[in-house]
């Protein structure tokens, strides 16, 4: 049976059912903010917000913000790593979020929570007689998150080209007071969009390595199928979702899967779930990306969820590389270069 339509009604608008709520746009921010306001002065608290169903976004509800941790580990400035190929503290946070902040990189668990293709689901196929999805549509299936998240990397790079003007760099569209906000797509100063951009790629990126089979390995204690899929245990990130390059879905593997998920009771009947697949939660060193305490099922087998946010981790630092190379291909060596250090630095136009 076919999965369940997904909706484009977002997280938060959800919890707005629930507890009345009122949009206000931050003054030069990158987009629209969303903010609970209690009906009544005695109005129970806020709902939890809906699970994320990817690496979490935020402290809570079994998350540990590993989205934010996974591309701080990525993208932090060390002395290994420094200039362009970082981001400094601030500009961080704007990306990879902080508490009390989703960042660019959670955005897509706020307004594009049930749209499959932001998150790389229901590309799910297993190779026994009678699976309900072909290799063919499965495949498919990830082309359209490929495609998407391609979009957003794209948007990124495009809207980024106000923070240098005539060769000198903007300070209003570079300014980072107040913070950016993130959601709806709702334009706004030049950094926040290039990094909201990029954010939504890194978050289908990243959830990508959670919600497939590409780095992990089955339980060898229990036969294999629709409750225990093969893996594939790859080390190194997918070559079709290297999104500064042309796609590669050529270079999909037979057995490549992803989870199909549904919020309807029976949508994903007799297919490999999301549930079954997902390596989303656990504990991960924001400095050096060791992963630990695993949380689900999947996560717990051999090592699976540390794999799943290693790779992630390389995939992210990549996806910059990439990105850094968009620049230069769409501005030239030396506007690409400082809109690239437009976006990592703090202090642009001091710096830049």
């Amino acid at each position: 049976m076919a999965a369940a339509p997904r909706t484009k009604t977002t997280g938060w608008t959800l919890l707005c059912l629930l507890t009345a709520c009122v949009t206000v746009a931050s003054p030069g921010s990158g987009s629209a903010a969303w903010a609970a306001t209690p009906a009544a002065p005695d109005a129970a608290p806020p709902a939890a917000p809906p699970p994320p169903y990817g690496f979490g976004t935020v402290n809570g509800f079994g998350q540990h913000a590993e989205h934010e941790r996974i591309t701080r580990a990525a993208l932090s400035c060390t002395p290994q790593r420094t200039g362009n190929d970082c981001f400094q503290p601030h500009s961080l946070d704007q990306l990879a979020g902080r508490t009390g902040t989703f960042g660019a990189v959670g955005v897509p668990d706020v307004d594009e929570t049930f749209d499959a293709s932001a998150h790389c689901d229901d590309a799910d196929f297993l190779a026994v007689a009678g699976y309900p999805q072909s290799r063919a549509a499965a495949t498919a299936t990830l082309g359209h998150c490929v495609n998407h998240l391609k979009a957003d990397f794209s948007r990124g790079v495009t809207r980024g080209a106000e923070m240098v003007r005539a060769g000198v760099v903007a300070a209003d569209e570079v300014d980072l007071a107040p913070d950016c906000t993130f959601a709806l797509g709702v334009p706004g100063r030049a950094k926040c969009d290039a990094l909201e951009g990029f954010g939504r790629a890194l978050h289908g990126t990243q959830d990508f390595y959670s919600h497939s089979n590409w780095t992990d390995r089955a339980d060898p204690s229990r036969p294999t199928g629709p409750h225990n899929p093969p893996g594939l245990a790859r080390t190194v990130p997918a070559p079709f979702l290297n999104l500064a390059a042309p796609a590669a879905l050529s270079t999909v593997p037979a057995s490549l899967t992803t989870g199909c998920f549904s919020v309807w009771p029976g949508g994903c009947a007799g297919r490999l779930t999301h549930e079954t697949l997902n390596k989303d939660t656990g504990l991960i060193d924001a400095a050096t990306g060791a992963a630990t305490a695993p949380t689900t099922s999947r996560g717990q087998v051999a090592g699976n969820f540390a794999a799943a946010v290693t790779v992630a981790i390389d995939s992210t630092r990549g996806q910059w590389r990439g990105f850094q190379d968009a620049l230069t291909a769409s501005y030239g060596p030396a506007e690409g270069a400082r809109l690239a250090c437009a976006l990592t630095h703090d202090h642009p136009v001091r710096d830049c």
